[in-house]
């Protein structure tokens, strides 16, 4: 079955209702597949009988929350999009990011991307791609497993080390290049580096050949943040004293959008 934040234990105390968390398992299963999905492979992936698949796939189209393609495969449909945009509407870490971005200077000539914490992974709020060539291009909704992120890295930083491990209790996800942090416990060492530095630094954990700089950015909830913002270039333009100005500019302008959302000032 195909990770899902609906894939939830049983709990008496807290009933849900089995068809929509099925549909959300389906949506979820349709929104990380790189290619349309058809129903055998629903079937698969959900573990659901194809004659309950089908009826809620035809719903779900009706919705215009999945769109059937020409052979049967099925998309995402356009009913999803007016979600995001309110989601992202209502967060307002992402307005202040975009009003912050437009007024400052910092960063303009490299990618600057602003995530939030869902789970074990990071979601990708808002994007400002750079003209380097790193290999990747950052876009909203993408998700990517926290430890190997330098958003993700900035905002496990500011979380309790008990919770951190409890997130890893089965170990860390698969690694995504040869650079990757190989373990809890190294994952451990450098959150304790993030804490005491004020940023993150991925060091081509995520894309060999790309160096990350990342800092938590606050709220008035307290100490866990709310988000985190990185800054994204070419490995073969840093340098050791490159890295530590930068890092230092990253973290300034993390503490720029955390004050516009009312936390107290950081050092």
């Amino acid at each position: 079955m195909p990770k899902s934040a609906y894939d939830l234990p049983h709990n008496p105390t807290r009933p849900t209702s089995p068809a929509v968390v099925r549909a959300v398992q389906v949506l979820d299963a349709i929104a990380a597949a790189p290619e349309p999905l058809t129903l055998a492979d629903l079937t698969r992936l959900t573990g659901a009988p194809k004659s309950s698949l089908h009826g809620m796939c035809d719903t779900l189209v009706q919705l215009q929350l999945v769109k059937r393609l020409p052979g049967g495969a099925m998309a995402l449909g356009p009913h999803v999009m007016g979600w995001a945009s309110a989601f992202l509407a209502q967060t307002r870490i992402t307005g202040e990011f975009d009003a912050l971005w437009s007024e400052t200077d910092a960063f303009h000539d490299a990618t600057v991307t602003l995530s939030m914490l869902e789970g074990a992974e990071v979601v990708y709020l808002a994007c400002q791609n750079g003209d380097r060539p790193l290999g990747v291009t950052f876009r909203i909704g993408m998700r990517l497993p926290a430890p190997y992120t330098a958003t993700g890295k900035a905002i496990l930083s500011t979380l309790a080390p008990d919770e951190v491990g409890r997130l890893f209790a089965e170990g860390l996800p698969p690694r995504l290049t040869r650079a990757s942090v190989a373990s809890v416990a190294q994952l451990a060492d450098e959150l304790h580096t993030v804490r005491a530095t004020g940023y993150s630094i991925d060091n081509g954990q995520m894309r060999e050949g790309m160096t990350c700089f990342g800092a938590p950015v606050f709220d008035t909830s307290g100490p866990r943040a709310a988000g985190a913002i990185a800054v994204s270039y070419l490995t073969s333009e840093i340098d050791a004293a490159t890295g530590q100005r930068i890092g230092r500019q990253v973290r300034a302008l993390a503490n720029q959008l955390s004050a516009r959302l009312g936390a107290p000032a950081r050092t």
